[in-house]
């Protein structure tokens, strides 16, 4: 196996065989991100990547899951997906799903027969990254799209069938877009309603926008105390039916999870609990990416 750079995939793929089908991320501008500012981004070359796949096979006994890397691997052309996806069927009888990331714009190139054809062939899942539902938040971080841009895209990538996880950043608004930021990413979730919804916790990478905005204070990071608080309006306005909530990444101060809207009244519970005592959160040091 050939990994080139740093790898990242969601930690729903840990155990995961993970292939590098691009190199990077197409859009690589946004101004809270450091993942793949060391690499420009590239296809990858088919045969590398399907070498790669029949190199790996008689090393894993078993490959319940296939993630397709790095940061954009829906932006490689439609018939070059479908070789891929051939291969892995072939190659791995076994395994049970094939996810990627994807972004707005590469959703935005795949037509609807596209991205059926896709889910047939054995991409199960894409992860988008809606960050903010708020567009002042969105425009600030470079995001490049508008909420409804990302909510139309969600949307799409629904109605082919293939299951949605989309992302959002607790804290990217600071304290003057608090609110908008909580409430209208709550009401994008509920547009899409994707079978998963992730929450990470804003935290500050050198060598990004963001870091020097903080340096310099154009930009203020809220309190644990002001996380929580963003944290229990966006919960109270979920609306979003048989969505899966995960708020258990190592950025979190509080872990949440539960499965909406049913288990939303223990997770507002559990955040006014924290509210009361601070100390059962997730110490800073220990926040990680």
């Amino acid at each position: 196996m050939r990994y080139y750079g740093d790898v990242y995939r969601p930690p729903s793929e840990a155990r995961s065989l993970i292939v590098q089908v691009t190199y990077g991320c197409s859009h690589n501008t946004c101004a809270f991100c450091s993942m793949y500012k060391a690499k420009r981004f590239a296809l990858r070359p088919l045969e590398e990547v399907l070498e790669d796949f029949r190199t790996a096979r008689p090393l894993f006994r078993h490959v319940d899951k296939v993630f397709l890397a790095d940061g954009d691997a829906l932006v490689r052309k439609a018939a070059e997906l479908e070789v891929i996806l051939d291969t892995v069927r072939e190659l791995y009888p076994e395994c049970q799903r094939v996810t990627c990331y994807a972004s707005p714009a590469s959703i935005r190139i795949r037509t609807d027969q596209e991205l059926r054809r896709l889910r047939d062939k054995g991409l199960t899942m894409v992860y988008m990254g809606l960050e903010s539902g708020c567009d002042a938040v969105l425009e600030r971080m470079r995001k490049g799209n508008t909420a409804a841009d990302i909510v139309a895209m969600g949307q799409k990538v629904r109605r082919s069938g293939m299951a949605l996880s989309v992302t959002a950043i607790t804290g990217l608004g600071g304290p003057e877009l608090m609110e908008r930021h909580a409430v209208e990413t709550a009401e994008a979730f509920n547009a899409m309603n994707p079978e998963y919804i992730g929450m990470l916790t804003l935290m500050v990478e050198p060598g990004t926008p963001l870091h020097d905005w903080v340096a310099d204070g154009s930009f203020r990071l809220l309190t644990p105390g002001q996380v929580l608080a963003e944290t229990k309006l966006l919960v109270e306005h979920l609306d979003s039916p048989g969505s899966v909530f995960r708020m258990n990444h190592a950025s979190n101060y509080l872990t949440l999870r539960g499965t909406l809207n049913g288990d939303r009244p223990a997770m507002l519970e559990t955040i006014r609990r924290a509210e009361r005592d601070l100390s059962c959160l997730r110490p800073e040091e220990w926040r990680g990416l």
